[in-house]
This record gives C-alpha cells, sequence and structure tokens, in this order.
C-alpha cells in the first residue's frame, strides 16, 4: 500500500480532553454573561434552553446522526429572549455574540486538555511526508482554537468537523468531503481515531485502511467491526504505517 494520506479524529486521538457540559457552574458564567449583554436569566433556565436548544435541532435535521450547532443555540437564546438593552449594543458586538457566548461555554465547561505522549512529535515527524487532514465530530468554535492551543495549528488539510455539516460519524459524506479536498482515493489514506464504531466504521467503509488508538476515551468494540492495526501508545503509528507500505492489500 502507498500511504500519501493520513486523516486523524481529535480528541481521544490526538487530543486528552474532558469536558462536562451538564456542570452547573458552567450555566452560572453563562448566566452572568448574558446579563452583561441585558438578558437576565436564571443559571438554571440557561441550562434548560441550551439542551432543549439543542434536542430541537437534532430533531429536525432528519439525519441519522444528527449534529448540533452551538453558535445557533445561543443566536436562538439571544434572539428569544433580547431586551430595549440588548438591541442597543454595538452592532459588531452583537454579531459577534453568539460565537463568543459558545467559546465561553465551551471553556466554562472544560477541565482538562492536552495532547497525549508523543502526540507532537510524531506529527512533526509525518508532516512532510503525508497530507494530514481532520475529521471530527464536533463545533469548529472550539475544535480548531483547541488544535492551536495544543500546538498543532497548521499541521491539517482540511479540517473537517461536523457541526459544520449537520450530520456527525460515521456518515460517509464526512469522509468524502475529506477525501475530495485531499485529491486522494481511499486506497492512499489511512483514518486514525479512537472509536471502533464512529472512526473504524465509518472510514472502512469507504475503503481506507484504519489504526484504532486505544487511549482513555471512545467505543473501543463494536460488532463485526475489527481495525486494521492497533496501537496503545502513539508514536507506535509509525510502525503502523510502516506495516501498511510494506504489506499488499486488494483493493
Amino acid at each position: 500500500m502507498t500511504v500519501k494520506g493520513i486523516i486523524f479524529d481529535i480528541n481521544g486521538t490526538l487530543s486528552d480532553i474532558q469536558t462536562n457540559e451538564w456542570h452547573d457552574d458552567v450555566y452560572r458564567v453563562m448566566s452572568n454573561l448574558l446579563s452583561y449583554q441585558g438578558i437576565v436569566l436564571e443559571p438554571n433556565v440557561v441550562k434548560d434552553l441550551y439542551f432543549q436548544i439543542m434536542k430541537a435541532q437534532r430533531a429536525a435535521s432528519g439525519e441519522r446522526h444528527p449534529e448540533f450547532d452551538v453558535i445557533g443555540i445561543f443566536r436562538t437564546i439571544i434572539t428569544q429572549h433580547s431586551t430595549d438593552f440588548t438591541h442597543g449594543l454595538l452592532t459588531q458586538k452583537l454579531e459577534q455574540l453568539p460565537s463568543l457566548l459558545a467559546e465561553t461555554h465551551r471553556a466554562a465547561s472544560r477541565f482538562r486538555l492536552q495532547l497525549y505522549p508523543g502526540v507532537k512529535d510524531t506529527i512533526r515527524h509525518l508532516h512532510p511526508k503525508y497530507h494530514l487532514a481532520i475529521i471530527s465530530d464536533g463545533q469548529t468554535a472550539y475544535a480548531v482554537p483547541e488544535l492551536n492551543a495544543v500546538g498543532l495549528s497548521g499541521y491539517f488539510d482540511p479540517i473537517i468537523i461536523s457541526g459544520d455539516f449537520g450530520y456527525r460519524k460515521p456518515n460517509e459524506r464526512l469522509f468524502r468531503a475529506a477525501l475530495t479536498a485531499m485529491k486522494m482515493e481511499p486506497s492512499e489514506v489511512l483514518f486514525v481515531g479512537n472509536d471502533m464504531y464512529r472512526d473504524v466504521y465509518g472510514a472502512q467503509r469507504l475503503g481506507m485502511k484504519t489504526v484504532l488508538s486505544k487511549s482513555n476515551q471512545g467505543t473501543q468494540e463494536k460488532e463485526g467491526v475489527k481495525p486494521d492495526y492497533i496501537i496503545y501508545n502513539f508514536p507506535e503509528l509509525l510502525n503502523a504505517i510502516r506495516f501498511f507500505e510494506d504489506q499488499s492489500f486488494p483493493r
């Protein structure tokens, strides 16, 4: 197999992240911030609105694996609960407010963000030799800044984030979008992820070879699904690539 490109998942594969969007303190922060915009809502009300709007977005999508739009959630909250004070804010601030609220919500809910050992050195080693890309379930409002925060900005193109599409992995359209942008065939690309269903199953449906990263996150087993290679530490990916390049797989 000639490996020309490698597509990565982010959370649980590159980044070890812990968030808790249900924590009450998150909505105390959001309630306080909203009050500065003229929107006075109790924390429990903000919390209920957040999850109700998310649920409605997913129900309306019609997708089997629907994704929500976090900026859209906060835009809806602003629209439904704005006051004369809110309308009097500078136009530029009003336009940016949903994004600011989305970033603040993520920041308040985040308890840990760090790379797994060996990730940065491995990515630096691979970058000059292979076309590296990302397919991740999440929201661009925080996925891209988080990549930058852990020092991985600039290594991946394209960066495909499910929140921009309205559906999540294993939907094959996300994988096709990455392959199209990379101008590569599935047989030329490896997919590296930590979830047996969303990552391994999703990539294999299109004919990509897969590497399962056994991390502290993700679904590690799925009936009828087996990765082509398993790594237990991220630098082992180099061994996986050599394995694939030394093998002849039927296409």
